[in-house]
């Protein structure tokens, strides 16, 4: 006599049980960033989520229970924008949580049943690599950027940001994933124990190795530079004037470089002389530059553009740099015509920004030439960029944001960490500087330098600012890691394939996949006695 199902099977038989639970389970890794930070919880965050799966009774219901993960997953960690996008953000998890599809079935494939040894040991490679397909395609710009890429929840651990100077934040989440397969084999039925446990050394032996024999950058002085965040409070031009009154406060302290955040101005100092020999005088008064950021439009030219813009003593200097990535909704609506009516459920962009054309490297005179990369606000969530401005001669990373809009959620501290990532990469100091909050500086190799300055400051910070010189191995060899996560998957399509043909071959009776000569007499023969 069969057993009576308990509440838990019950729920987890049922598709909206089991959906919600895919949901639920793919949302745990938010937790892993900041606010909570839990870096901790990202190798084993995955676990039920991969149970889950693995347990599929179809392929359809594998890829189900990944489209709703990844629904879950995406809506988590863009949680903040619901007071902007409202009802769109909903949509927005649907249509990337589909990514997620393919991974499920791929899950279910490598991990479903009673795997055989080489089934669980191709899984400890091909689980991440289909993750790494995921957060890469996800990483495209009009798709939203790579926002909550899972590596990206380690900004706080060394071992790792050495790590990500060999691979980038690409290494980290295969690693990961890796771990979280190995502990979902574990634990499945009690099985496959041997291989998992190899799996989690090779892992950990694999990452030791690696952080063991990771080069480092070499020491190379320092620059005093400063950030000044005046805060949310005030119009525009009342922000402006106490951005002002806190770089004259810096005066006699030796800075080279002073940094406003994004939008920091309304007008472009190119085309406002009053306002450019206001600047200057900054300038003059400080003996630093000023890295200024105009969210504007420009004269003779249609658009607004959000540029970073150099002010010399003698006013602007001519270098500049406009945006060129642009936050999907926020600063354009992609197909307007058609997604317009985005502008009347929430906070989306009433009128789109201008692209920028190129990257820019700008030489600081009052730093003695010292070369700057500056970015934009949601730039410094793409590894490839900051990694394009040290192949180009930047020795620091400069980034201006304002996430004044999202200013009591996680949205602030979570963009500031990026920060840490981005200078473990390419072994260049990162400064992360913001209109509201969150401002941060980071050293070469990811280190956190001196005070943060949260959403609740307005002031000016000073730092003294470690330089570097080098060329880490990611800044070098790029995306490595990526591209052999596509050959692992090509291969295995390509083997499994293979199989399949031959599967049918044999049970064909022949190997050119045709009937046996002894089937095709034996035919003859019955319908003859027919």
């Amino acid at each position: 006599m069969d057993r009576p199902l308990g509440p838990r099977t019950r729920w987890l038989g049922s598709a909206w049980g089991r959906g919600a639970t895919a949901a639920l389970a793919g949302a745990l890794p938010a937790l892993t960033f900041p606010a909570p930070s839990w870096w901790w919880l990202a190798y084993v965050a995955l676990v039920p989520w991969l149970l889950l799966v693995r347990t599929a009774p179809t392929p359809r219901r594998a890829a189900l229970d990944g489209w709703l993960g990844g629904a879950g997953f995406i809506l988590a960690v863009h949680h903040w924008l619901l007071p902007s996008l409202h009802v769109f953000i909903l949509v927005l998890a649907l249509l990337l949580g589909a990514l997620w599809a393919p991974w499920g079935l791929l899950v279910r494939a490598l991990l479903g049943g009673v795997p055989g040894a080489g089934r669980r040991s191709a899984a400890l490679v091909l689980v991440p690599s289909g993750w790494l397909m995921v957060e890469l395609v996800r990483s495209w710009e009009y798709l939203g950027g790579p926002w909550g890429l899972l590596g990206a929840s380690q900004w706080q651990v060394a071992p790792a940001l050495r790590l990500a100077s060999i691979g980038g934040v690409w290494l980290l989440s295969f690693l990961i994933v890796a771990v979280n397969t190995a502990l979902a084999e574990l634990i499945a039925r009690g099985c496959a124990w041997r291989p998992a446990v190899a799996g989690l050394l090779v892992c950990a032996l694999a990452g030791g190795a690696a952080w063991f024999v990771a080069p480092a950058p070499r020491p190379a002085g320092t620059v005093r530079i400063a950030v000044v965040q005046p805060g949310p409070d005030g119009t525009p031009s009342q922000r402006l004037a106490r951005s002002a009154a806190l770089t004259r406060s810096l005066a006699g302290r030796g800075v080279r470089l002073v940094v406003w955040g994004e939008s920091s101005l309304y007008q472009d100092p190119a085309d406002r002389p009053a306002l450019a020999a206001r600047l200057a005088a900054l300038s003059r008064e400080t003996g630093a530059d000023l890295l200024v950021n105009a969210d504007s439009r420009r004269a003779g030219r249609p658009g607004i553009y959000k540029s970073a813009v150099l002010i010399g003593p003698h006013g602007p200097t001519g270098d500049r740099y406009a945006k060129r990535r642009l936050v999907p909704f926020g600063e354009y609506i992609p197909f307007r015509s058609v997604l317009g009516w985005a502008t009347k459920v929430g906070k989306a962009a009433r009128t789109d920004r201008i692209r920028g054309t190129r990257q820019v490297v700008m030489p600081v005179a009052t730093a003695g030439g010292l070369r700057i990369g500056p970015l934009v606000c949601f730039e410094t969530a793409f590894p490839d960029l900051s990694r394009a401005l040290v192949r180009g001669g930047a020795q620091v990373i400069v980034a201006q944001s304002s996430t004044s809009t999202f200013q009591h959620s996680w949205a602030p501290l979570q963009h500031a960490s990026l920060g840490a990532l981005r200078a473990a990469e390419t072994w260049r100091p990162m400064v992360h500087a913001t209109l509201t909050g969150v401002s941060a500086v980071y050293g070469p190799q990811g280190e956190r330098i001196g005070t943060t300055l949260g959403t609740d400051r307005s002031a000016a910070a000073v730092y003294d600012l470690p330089l570097a010189t080098g060329t880490s191995p990611y800044t070098r060899f790029g995306d490595w890691v990526v591209y052999g996560a596509v050959g692992a998957l090509v291969v295995a399509g390509a083997y499994s394939g293979g199989r399949r043909i031959r599967g049918r071959k044999a049970r064909s009776g022949r190997p050119d996949g045709g009937t046996a000569p002894s089937a095709r007499l034996s035919g003859r023969a019955a319908r003859s006695r027919r």
